[in-house]
């Protein structure tokens, strides 16, 4: 899934290997599913981007925007898969949107259990892409402690550390999955209420947040997820589906995998107490 970190190497990766390149056409789905989500009718995507030089890409949040000329974007949101192919013949035959360059280059856009595929002109007219456009990303230096600390203000209610940090998109790009081992990282269980925090412990939590998301980013993303070229990312994560009944690497108690809010949550219940 797309999430702070892949969301920034899978951008850094496309400007790297597409900018100067121009579409050369536009195929619509090959596998039509009815969780990908398109700005208006896809078959019209062609049109709008056909002969349009790729200028740049930008990661913020969970989404991953292809700028080209014209102020014309393709964007791509969490639950996307984007594969780029050197050549056209070695790209897959199922997708749900794929792009060919001048040079017969190719990237693919593929859905699993859901994603949005959108090409427009100017700002995506989406409210979580928005907010997620013109927030303040956790690997910039503006995000600091004091803004850390509004977050936590302007939530009135007593929510768990999850809820808060996880879920309406506060943190834009801050999902279930990385979330569990910044949460490791400073010691806090997923349940844990807000109010229950120390200021100590809150700043522990920013100091993991931060270190923990730039690390993971500059491994390339988690080794859960998968880059530009279908490689996983070089972060192993400390609490993932990966690691679920190993040993924690801190006492020895093994990785505890448990339902909740919807979706799962790993702790060490020794080093995380509730």
């Amino acid at each position: 899934m797309l999430e702070i970190p892949e969301s920034k190497v899978m951008s850094l990766q496309i400007e790297t290997v597409l900018a100067g390149k121009r579409i050369a056409k536009v195929n619509t789905a090959t596998s039509p599913h009815k969780f990908a989500w398109y700005n208006g009718n896809p078959a019209e995507y062609d049109k709008l981007l056909s002969g349009k030089r790729v200028l740049s890409a930008r990661g913020h949040g969970m989404f991953v925007d292809i700028c080209c000329e014209d102020n014309t974007f393709v964007i791509a949101g969490d639950g996307t898969n984007i594969r780029y192919y050197p050549s056209l013949e070695q790209s897959p035959e199922k997708f749900q949107l794929q792009i060919v360059f001048d040079d017969d280059s190719c990237i693919t856009f593929t859905v699993a259990m859901y994603g949005g595929i959108w090409a427009c002109q100017d700002e995506l007219p989406n409210s979580y892409y928005q907010g997620s456009l013109h927030s303040i990303s956790p690997l910039t230096d503006a995000f600091d402690e004091s803004f850390f600390e509004k977050i936590f203000q302007n939530v009135t209610k007593d929510i768990s550390i999850k809820a808060l940090l996880a879920t309406e998109q506060r943190i834009p790009g801050l999902g279930n999955g990385v979330l569990q081992d910044i949460l490791f990282n400073s010691g806090i269980h997923p349940k844990r209420k807000k109010s229950t925090l120390s200021d100590f412990e809150k700043g522990e939590l920013f100091h993991s947040l931060k270190t923990t998301l730039n690390r993971m980013t500059e491994n390339g993303g988690r080794d859960t997820e998968k880059d530009l070229f279908g490689q996983a990312g070089r972060y192993k994560t400390i609490l993932s589906k990966n690691t679920v009944n190993q040993p924690c690497p801190n006492c020895g108690n093994a990785i505890v995998k448990e339902a909740y809010m919807g979706g799962a949550v790993y702790y060490c219940p020794v080093c995380q107490k509730l």
